[in-house]
């Protein structure tokens, strides 16, 4: 059997594509769920995730360290489906408070979770 340079490139190509795919598949799904690291306003201490059995709704919880007024809100950037904000907490000095906001059901969920001053 006599194979021409063409043929042996995508017999190559396809192996690499599969062995690529592959890998892609591979990745454990924790890794794929995970939120990045959320950078907080000046003022506030801030812990933000997703629900723990609902992966379309995330919070943001966050407690003034400041000596003034400062309001804030969770903002979750949902893959397919549009953005969303979550409602605007006031917190007084020494305060702590929660901001939800829940993606629409279609689409990938939440792929990014920000405090917004």
């Amino acid at each position: 059997m006599k194979l021409s340079m063409g043929s042996v490139s995508r017999a190559v190509l396809r192996g690499v594509v599969v062995a690529g795919a592959a890998t892609a598949l591979a990745v454990p799904a924790t890794a794929a769920t995970a939120v990045p690291a959320v950078a907080t306003p000046p003022g506030l201490s801030c812990d933000t995730g997703k629900h723990e059995i609902d992966d379309y709704t995330g919070f943001a919880l966050c407690r003034n360290d400041g000596s003034t007024t400062q309001t804030f809100w969770v903002h979750l950037v949902c893959g397919w489906s549009p953005d969303v904000d979550g409602e605007h907490v006031t917190l007084n000095p020494g305060q702590s408070g929660q901001s939800t906001a829940h993606c629409a059901g279609i689409g990938t969920g939440i792929g990014e979770i920000t405090v917004q001053p």
